[in-house]
């Protein structure tokens, strides 16, 4: 079969999952320092670990829609049913129920990994994509998710976010659960399906939801209505009755908004309709949302979740974590202007030999630099000099020296800043402070 014949593979990618060039990357780049930055000034220490978990992980905790319908699932060489994990929690609750007895608690650790969900790529959403996941193991009171919030708060302010762009909603599943498992009678799936509405509302119809509601409640779907109808917090609860456990996770809500209000996070606004898709949450549960008028939507998730080493067999342990994936903060970002405009140089001085004969030379000085601290990118063509400074100045590095006789000879090399067109004539020795001098002064 000729070349011709065979047929040829795409260059595209998988779809719904992307290529990142070096310029994308340095983009995704950006956006984790930031993140890295925020959280280790809370004492948060980063983890990782494989993609690549027993099925059975996601089975019990994660949301029935993302393991039946989203779940890249499939049986190993040795008949194992695993999955490409599609959210960190339960992984990140492994590993601590692994190594309970040689931790101290609180746990503060974060991680920066891909996660894989099976769906229909759409703006914001795609099958593989990267997620910041901050969590907080052994705090029980209000104060893990004070801390939480204030983390991701945080993470917004160092994107250059200023209050007015984004909001922090919060509820409780406590008090959810205790309306649709108490009020509304509900329990089992029939539970999961008026969460799972609830959740929803928002991205329906009035008269849509209305409808489905009626079906699914009958008679009981005035309640319901009157509840998610609520213009605000006090107006919420006027509608609830005076029971203890009910006012004490109503409480809780108060309790968290003026705490984050003493720290100055006052944007933060009590939503009913918060459920978060995830089995596992156990209390309050928050997103950071975004409130330009072209993307209302969710950046940040999560909340409390205390049961979920329970899967494990081991003793509880109080939890509060969320997670921002890279595609909608990166959307964000790009909406008010703030991402890069001129991404770093990938290195400092571009050198090159006058001849062929220079060129060990150039590698030698190439080396002392590096070991010095500045990246030098050698070029080892045989182009024009004029075509060098071109390809130096395409690649954004900003520093450029040719070597020939004279230099060789002398140990006097001529250092040209590509910015300003300036020439130095500078030693050796004196090149690599010369260049840290010049990016200081920038």
């Amino acid at each position: 079969m000729s070349d011709t014949e065979r047929k040829r593979v795409s260059t595209e990618p998988y779809k719904g999952v992307r290529d990142f060039y070096p310029e994308d990357w340095a983009v995704q780049n950006h956006i984790w320092k930031a993140c890295r930055v925020a959280v280790e000034r809370f004492g948060f220490e980063e983890y990782n670990a494989s993609p690549l978990e027993p099925s059975e992980l996601y089975k019990s905790k994660t949301s029935e829609e993302i393991v039946n319908e989203q779940t890249y699932t499939f049986t190993d060489r040795g008949e194992r049913e695993v999955t490409l994990r599609p959210e960190m929690t339960p992984t990140v609750a492994r590993m601590i129920a692994a190594k309970r007895k040689t931790l101290y608690f609180p746990v503060r650790w974060y991680s920066i990994g891909n996660m894989f969900r099976y769906e229909r790529p759409q703006k914001g959403r795609l099958r593989e994509h990267y997620q910041l996941n901050v969590d907080i193991f052994g705090i029980a009171g209000i104060e893990g998710e004070t801390e939480a919030i204030t983390v991701a708060y945080e993470i917004m302010r160092g994107f250059g976010m200023d209050d007015k762009s984004f909001e922090i909603r919060i509820n409780s599943r406590k008090v959810m659960n205790y309306i649709i498992g108490t009020l509304l009678g509900q329990s089992g799936e029939a539970a999961r399906k008026t969460a799972g509405l609830i959740d929803r509302r928002a991205k329906m119809e009035k008269e849509a939801f209305s409808a489905v509601l009626s079906e699914h409640l009958g008679e009981k779907d005035a309640l319901l209505l009157t509840l998610l109808d609520s213009k605000n917090f006090e107006e919420f609860i006027s509608h609830l009755p005076k029971e203890k456990e009910l006012e004490t996770a109503l409480a809780e809500l108060k309790v968290l908004t003026e705490a984050l209000s003493a720290l100055g996070i006052t944007n933060v606004v009590f939503d009913q309709t918060l459920m978060r898709g995830f089995d596992y949450y156990t209390g309050i549960v928050f997103e950071v949302f975004d409130k330009h008028p072209g993307n209302i939507r969710s950046l940040f998730g999560g909340g409390r979740y205390d049961n979920l080493l329970d899967t494990f067999g081991v003793e509880r342990v109080p939890t509060v974590g969320f997670a921002m994936g890279d595609v909608t903060i990166r959307d964000v970002l790009q909406t008010y202007d703030l991402l890069p405009k001129v991404l770093p140089p990938p290195a400092e001085l571009y050198l090159s030999a006058m001849e062929r004969e220079y060129t060990e030379y150039v590698n030698d000085l190439a080396q002392i630099l590096r070991r010095d601290g500045t990246r030098v990118v050698v070029d080892y063509s045989d182009g024009k000099i004029a075509t060098k400074i071109k390809n130096a100045d395409r690649a954004r590095i900003p520093f450029f020296a040719v070597i020939g006789e004279i230099e060789k000879t002398s140990g006097q090399i001529k250092v040209k800043n590509l910015g300003t067109g300036k020439e130095a004539v500078l030693t050796e020795g004196n090149i690599a402070q010369f260049i840290h001098n010049a990016n200081a002064a920038n």
